[in-house]
């Protein structure tokens, strides 16, 4: 018979029984206890076979390691120009998009010109009367001069006469130039490209008032491209200007070769780094405003214990290779760094000098 009140004065007896289940259960997964085939990370087992016949076999040696880093930067163009206008005007159209190709001398936008339409149409009436008074002028001018060589007038009519011409002339050019101002400026209400390229982006619509310094449309060069990236000081120090760089864009299945064009002078005082800008060659899919990486060497080149890929066993998360010694193979679990083709780095379990397999069975 069970003893009940035994069971309810050791409540404690169930759940230090589950726990310490659990911890045999850990200790077994981890080769602790039992599973005497489990091998410690570094370490042989001690379940060796033969090298079968048709094993590849490698010494294990230190080769030069790729020790390149990447630091993330922008694509920007090299040219780029924010259409705005030099007079306060509203804007009555604009006929390109973000993304649209634009020609040299396309129009981009319009602004309202009927107010200085109408102070140039009267410009250009000034500049007509001050002709005309002008004319007369000279025609007294001439008369006074026959007059004045036939000695019919005195010097002092001639000499205010043609004073009067030469005021009316000055009227007439005064008249003229604020003619060709406002013709200048009536043609400053129609914003064309400067360049072929492409409208990067669309900042205002019709009906907005459009007003000096504000751009209406920016449009950029789009086959002109560089890599904008900060790099930290002590790295920059080593990449001079001219110098190639590689440069991963994540859309395009192969690296770039940039050229190091542009390095800023100064070290940003809060991050430690350098502006650095690299032109880009002239490839399809390339953007202004996309990510890139620039990926270059700190350091010198650094000697380590590299591996083909294809020696490594997998048993799970662990990672192993079958050692060759007196004719025996056996497993080793190692743990490794950087892939780097079809090499990778061991960073521990593994001597120089020491046999591997690479084929055969696993």
């Amino acid at each position: 018979m069970i003893d009940y009140k035994l069971f309810v004065n050791h409540k404690w007896l169930v759940p230090a029984a589950a726990l310490c289940a659990l911890v045999l259960m850990i200790f077994y997964a981890l080769g602790l206890i039992g599973g005497g085939e489990k091998i410690a990370p570094g370490t042989t087992s001690g379940a060796a076979r033969p090298v079968p016949a048709s094993a590849e076999t490698l010494i294990v040696g230190m080769q030069a390691a790729d020790n390149r880093q990447s630091w993330p930067g922008v694509i920007h163009s090299r040219t780029v120009a924010r259409i705005a206008p030099k007079l306060t005007a509203r804007i009555i159209g604009i006929m390109v998009n973000s993304g649209d190709k634009v020609k040299k001398g396309d129009v981009l936008a319009r602004l309202d010109e009927r107010e200085l339409r109408s102070a140039y149409l009267e410009a250009g009436a000034a500049l007509a009367a001050a002709r005309a008074v002008a004319a007369r002028a000279e025609a007294d001018v001439k008369r006074s001069r026959e007059l004045y060589e036939k000695e019919a007038e005195t010097r002092a009519n001639h000499d205010a006469v043609v004073a009067n011409a030469k005021s009316a002339q000055a009227a007439v050019d005064q008249a003229a130039s604020a003619v060709g101002q406002m013709r200048a400026t009536l043609g400053e209400t129609v914003l064309l490209a400067p360049f072929d390229g492409v409208v990067a982006e669309r900042m205002k619509e019709p009906g907005d008032m459009g007003m000096p310094g504000e751009a209406v449309v920016t449009v950029l060069k789009s086959d002109d491209l560089r890599l904008e990236v900060a790099v930290p000081g002590s790295c920059a120090s080593r990449i001079k200007i001219g110098q190639p760089v590689a440069v991963r864009v994540e859309p395009l299945p192969d690296k770039l070769i940039a050229t190091i064009d542009e390095i800023a002078p100064e070290i940003d005082r809060q991050t430690g780094s350098q502006l650095l800008k690299a032109a880009l060659p002239k490839t399809a899919g390339l953007r202004h405003g996309q990510f890139a990486w620039l990926e270059q060497s700190c350091t010198d080149s650094l000697q380590t214990l590299m591996i083909p890929v294809a020696a490594v066993v997998h048993y799970g998360q662990l990672e192993a290779v079958r050692i060759v010694d007196g004719g025996q193979v056996y497993t080793r679990h190692i743990r490794t760094g950087k892939q780097q083709g079809d090499s990778v780095e061991v960073l521990s379990g593994l001597r120089e000098g020491e046999t591997i397999m690479i084929g055969g069975e696993q």
